[in-house]
């Protein structure tokens, strides 16, 4: 079972494996559709595709913000559409190093599957390694996925006070609040620190090694069990990234504010801070 990462080279060993789902991920925040015509343009063969916005966000709930998380009833109604159930190894990508699909990732934990990796690289390593791809749209017969939620990996905005460590994933200039392109206000959580989530990776766009990637974390986390730790970003997804890097390097899983910058800024009662 892959639990993490999977290599290009590894994955290519299952293509028509009945035991696998792939899911494309990809999604453009400035061109919401860019993502599903890419898929239907040219995808790994057998991958369905899961839409940012329509797949992986719902109704406000367990969190806000502009994508907040689909309650658990729609997370189940969505992986029995795409074909998942216990039985089932999970392989997600998109193109843009794991950013958007480590969310699908995080969700299906979430949900106590854990046989669900990232495709290290993404799609640019798929094609890039010249492996074949096909076009169209494809599903898998509908299965009855049947997973219970974890609500101790999910942190809520009433609890942010009382956090131990909260690590917020943004690019560093957008938690020193010297620009915001997308939040109506600019700035980070009081109390949190900065650790941008492509810090994760190499220049390739694949994903550091394990001892890399635990030895980042504990310089960040200092004496902060990882479990405790809580990471966010603007709205819930980038900040994924960070929960399959510090599985991936073997230590225990942080939780996630998926409400995030955006569910937090959207109350001009709540402080905010800016620079470093």
């Amino acid at each position: 079972m892959f639990k993490s990462l999977v290599s290009v080279d590894t994955l290519k060993q299952h293509l028509g494996n009945a035991g696998f789902v792939f899911v494309d991920c990809r999604f453009d925040l400035s061109r919401p559709e860019a993502g599903r015509e890419a898929y239907l343009a040219s995808h790994v063969p057998g991958a369905v595709y899961a839409h940012l916005d329509e797949d992986l966000s719902g109704l406000p709930g367990l969190s806000k913000g502009r994508h907040p998380l689909p309650s658990p009833q729609a997370m189940a109604v969505l992986f029995s559409r795409l074909g998942i159930d216990e039985t089932k190894q999970v392989v997600v990508y998109d193109s843009s190093e794991g950013s958007v699909c480590a969310r699908l990732w995080w969700m299906l934990r979430f949900m106590r599957h854990e046989g669900v990796a990232l495709l290290d690289g993404g799609w640019p390593a798929w094609i890039g390694a010249g492996l074949p791809h096909r076009s169209g749209a494809e599903s898998n017969a509908a299965v009855l996925f049947e997973g219970q939620p974890r609500t101790d990996r999910l942190a809520r905005i009433e609890e942010i006070a009382s956090l131990g460590l909260l690590v917020d994933s943004r690019d560093p200039a957008r938690y020193r609040g010297e620009h915001e392109p997308i939040d109506p206000v600019a700035g980070h959580i009081p109390g949190a620190i900065n650790h941008f989530w492509r810090e994760n990776l190499d220049p390739s766009g694949r994903f550091l090694s394990p001892t890399h990637l635990r030895e980042r974390f504990q310089r960040v986390t200092k004496k902060t069990p990882t479990q405790e730790v809580v990471f966010y970003c603007g709205s819930g997804v980038t900040a994924c990234h960070h929960i399959v890097a510090a599985v991936h390097s073997g230590l225990p899983e942080p939780r996630l504010y998926a409400g995030s910058w955006s569910e937090w800024c959207s109350d001009p009662q709540r402080p905010v801070a800016t620079g470093a």
